[in-house]
C-alpha cells in the first residue's frame, strides 16, 4: 500500500465458535452482547476511539465452507486481518497454522495479520499460559503475523485493543522501517532519515543544534521542546551511544537511533508523522502528491529536458561529490550522493552500463549530465523524484522543460533539442551493438559482443561553434522493429533513425534498406516522419558490390543521403556522430520518400498544373470578353 488510507476496513476470520462477532460487537458497543447474529453486517467504531481520526470499519465473515468465496471477495478489500482462535479450544490455535494461514498465503492477502484469542475469561487460570511462548514457533513461520493479543469480549478485556492494533499495523506499519530478524532500521528508512536530518541540518556542520532540533520538532508535532527535554533526549542518545552526541547536538548516528529506540518501543507513529511530514508514502518515496501526473503531460512528439537551472544544481553537486576534483565521480561516490534516495537508480537496465566510463571505473562531468538527461527522456517524473532526494529544492516544475513538438520543429525546419535521441535499426551482426559500444568509448577489443535486448547509450557530442548536444542512441533488437512499429505513436520520440548493415553482407544489407521502406512508410502513415540514415559499418571488410550499387540506388531514389562507412573494428567513424546530430536538428530533411508519398507528390503536381491551365483559360476567356465588349461599344458609337 503505497499511501495511508482515507479509512481503514479490517475483516475478521476464523473458526466457527471462535468469537468473531462478539468481539465486534464488544469493541463496537463497549459491552457484552447476550445476542448475536451468526453474521454481523459491516460496523463502523465509534470515531473518538482512535487518535488518528481515520474512520474503521469491522467486517464479520462466515466460517461456513460455502461462504469460502464471499470471505476471499472481502480479503481482497482488507487493509487489515483479525485472525480469531478460542484459548479454551486449542484445536482452533492449531487451526491457524495448519488451514487459516496457509489459506491466507495461497489467497495472496498481503495485508497486516493481528492474531486474537478470544474467550480469555474461560481459560483454565490453573493452567497459566505465557502467549510469547504459545505464538513464537507460529510467528517465526508466518512473519505477515504483526502481533498477537488475546482477550474477552464477556470481560471486556482488550476487546477494543484488538482493533486499535489492526489499525495501528495500516496507518504505521512496522515492515518498511524495522527488519524483526536483525532489530534495525531497514535500508530505505536509514536513507529517508537521513535525508531528513540534512535538511533540518542547515548549517551544515553534520549536527542538529538545539535550535535546529526546535525547529524540526515545531515542523513535524506543532510544538517546541523544551530546554529540558533537548538535554533529556541527549543523555538518553549519550548513554547508549555516546558517538550520538557532541558539543553542538545530535548527530546523524544520535538521529537514527532515536527513531529506532522509538520503533523498539512500541512507537512507531513517531517515525512515521516524521516521514509524511517530508512528503513520504507507506513504501518510503516521495508520495504522489509531490509528484502530479499533470506535472508531465505532454504531446507524443515532445520531449523532457533538464532546465539550466537543475543542470547548475547537478554541475555543483558533482562537484561536492568528487571529493579529490578529478573529473571522476567513483561507484562509491555516486552511490554516497544517493545514499539520501530510496535506491541508486543507475544499478539497472536502461541505466547500468549506458554512459561513458573513465580509466577508473567511475562518470566524468559530461558522462553523469548525460546520465541525468537519459534519466529525464525516458523517466521525467522518476529523474525529478530523485533531484529531491539529492537535494534540490523549490518549485519541481522548474527543473524540467517541454521541447516544442517535433511535428512544429519540421515547419519551422529547424530544432531547438538539446538532447537528441536517435532509433538504431539494423539485422543480426551487422553491426549495432559495436557501434554502442564504441560511442561510449570502449575500444572494439573491449565490445562484449552482439546483443539480442534493446539498450541505451548516452553521451555528448561536440558541435563546432555552438553548445554540446546529448545524444542518446536506442539500439532496436533485430527481431524488435515490428513491435516497435506496431504503435502508431513509436516514432513520435525519435529525432533520427539510423540503419545499420554489414557492408559485406549482401543479405544483411536487403534487410537495412526493407526497415528503412517501413520506417518511413510508417512515419508517413502517421505523422511521425523523421530524418533516416544509412550505416554502412565493417567497412575493413571488403564490401559486397552488390550493397554498393544497391545502397547507392535506393538512397538517391529515396531522397536520403549516402551511406555513411564506418568500422569499429578500425575506430574509424567518419563523423558519424556530429552528422547524426546534424540531421536531427534539420528534421525537414533527409526523410525518405516512399512509392505512396511520390505518388501522391506527382498527382499533386497534374492537379495544380490543371489548376494553372484552368486558370490561364478562364482569364483568357474573361479578357477576350472584356475586348469583345469594348469593341461592341465602339462599333455601337460609330453607328
Amino acid at each position: 500500500m503505497a499511501s495511508s488510507p482515507n479509512s481503514v476496513r479490517i475483516v475478521v476470520i476464523g473458526e466457527k465458535g471462535t468469537g468473531k462477532s462478539s468481539l465486534i460487537v464488544a469493541a463496537a458497543a463497549d459491552s457484552f452482547p447476550p445476542n448475536v447474529p451468526p453474521v454481523l453486517p459491516d460496523t463502523r467504531l465509534p470515531f473518538q476511539f482512535y487518535p488518528d481520526g481515520i474512520p474503521v470499519t469491522l467486517v464479520d465473515t462466515s466460517s461456513r465452507p460455502e461462504d469460502k468465496g464471499m470471505v476471499a471477495e472481502e480479503l481482497k478489500l482488507a487493509h487489515a486481518v483479525v485472525l480469531t482462535y478460542d484459548c479454551d479450544r486449542p484445536e482452533t490455535l492449531e487451526a491457524l497454522s495448519t488451514y487459516w494461514l496457509p489459506e491466507l498465503r495461497l489467497l495472496e492477502v498481503k495485508v497486516p495479520i493481528i492474531v486474537a484469542g478470544c474467550k480469555l475469561d474461560l481459560r483454565d487460570d490453573n493452567n497459566p499460559v505465557v502467549l510469547e511462548e504459545l505464538m513464537a514457533p507460529m510467528m517465526n513461520q508466518f512473519r505477515e503475523i504483526e502481533t498477537c493479543i488475546e482477550c474477552s469480549a464477556l470481560k471486556q478485556l482488550q476487546a477494543q485493543e484488538v482493533f486499535y492494533y489492526a489499525q495501528k499495523t495500516v496507518l504505521h506499519p512496522t515492515a518498511p522501517l524495522f527488519d524483526q530478524d536483525t532489530q534495525a532500521l531497514k535500508p530505505r528508512c536509514v536513507r529517508a532519515l537521513k535525508r531528513i536530518f540534512i535538511l533540518c541540518d542547515h548549517d551544515k556542520d553534520g549536527t542538529l543544534s538545539e535550535a535546529e532540533l526546535n525547529a524540526f520538532q515545531v515542523k513535524c508535532f506543532h510544538a517546541p521542546l523544551q530546554p529540558a527535554e533537548v538535554e533529556g533526549v541527549k543523555s538518553v542518545v549519550k548513554d547508549k551511544l555516546p558517538e550520538g552526541v557532541n558539543e553542538v547536538g545530535l548527530t546523524l548516528t544520535g538521529f537514527l537511533f532515536l527513531h529506532a529506540l522509538f520503533i523498539e518501543k512500541g512507537r512507531l507513529e513517531t517515525t512515521w508523522t516524521v516521514l509524511r511530514k517530508y512528503g513520504y508514502n507507506n513504501d518510503i518515496k516521495l508520495a504522489d502528491e509531490l509528484l502530479p501526473p499533470s506535472l508531465f503531460k505532454r504531446e507524443p512528439d515532445q520531449s523532457v529536458e533538464l532546465t539550466d537551472v537543475a543542470i547548475q544544481f547537478l554541475k555543483e553537486k558533482y562537484m561536492l561529490f568528487d571529493a579529490d576534483g578529478d573529473n571522476n565521480l567513483k561507484p562509491e561516490e555516486i552511490e554516497d550522493l544517493f545514499s539520501t534516495a530510496p535506491e541508486s537508480p543507475w544499478k539497472e537496465a536502461p541505466y547500468e552500463d549506458a554512459a561513458e566510463k573513465t580509466a577508473l571505473g567511475g562518470l566524468s562531468s559530461d558522462a553523469f549530465l548525460s546520465m541525468w538527461s537519459l534519466m529525464t527522456l525516458l523517466e521525467p517524473a522518476r529523474s525529478v523524484e530523485y533531484l529531491i532526494y539529492i537535494g534540490f529544492k523549490g518549485d519541481t516544475s522548474a527543473a524540467i522543460r517541454f521541447t516544442r513538438r517535433r511535428l512544429l520543429d519540421r515547419k519551422k525546419k529547424q530544432c531547438e533539442r538539446k538532447v537528441l535521441q536517435c532509433f538504431v535499426f539494423g539485422p543480426n551482426s551487422a553491426g549495432k551493438s559495436a557501434l554502442l559500444n564504441c560511442f561510449l568509448g570502449r575500444s572494439y577489443d573491449d565490445n562484449s559482443g552482439s546483443t539480442t535486448d534493446e539498450r541505451y547509450a548516452v553521451n555528448m557530442v561536440d558541435e563546432p561553434g555552438s553548445a554540446k548536444k546529448t545524444l542518446v542512441m536506442r539500439e532496436i533488437p533485430a527481431d524488435g522493429a515490428h513491435g516497435i512499429l506496431s504503435s502508431k505513436e513509436s516514432l513520435a520520440a525519435c529525432d533520427i533513425a539510423v540503419f545499420v548493415y554489414d557492408s559485406s553482407d549482401k543479405s544483411s544489407w536487403k534487410r537495412a534498406s526493407e526497415l528503412l521502406v517501413q520506417v518511413a512508410n510508417h512515419g508517413e502513415a502517421t505523422g511521425y516522419e523523421v530524418p533516416c540514415l544509412m550505416v554502412s559499418a565493417k567497412d575493413d571488410i571488403v564490401p559486397s558490390q552488390i550493397s554498393i550499387e544497391e545502397s547507392t540506388r535506393v538512397t538517391q531514389d529515396m531522397g536520403i543521403e549516402p551511406p555513411v562507412s564506418i568500422s569499429s573494428k578500425l575506430g574509424d567513424f567518419n563523423n558519424l556522430f556530429r552528422n547524426i546530430v546534424t540531421a536531427a536538428q534539420r528534421p525537414h530533411l533527409s526523410i525518405p520518400a516512399t512509392e505512396a508519398g511520390k505518388s501522391r507528390k506527382r498527382y499533386n503536381r497534374l492537379i495544380n498544373r490543371s489548376l494553372v491551365g484552368v486558370s490561364i483559360g478562364a482569364a483568357t476567356v474573361v479578357v477576350g470578353l472584356a475586348a469583345y465588349r469594348v469593341y461592341a461599344a465602339r462599333k455601337s458609337a460609330s453607328a
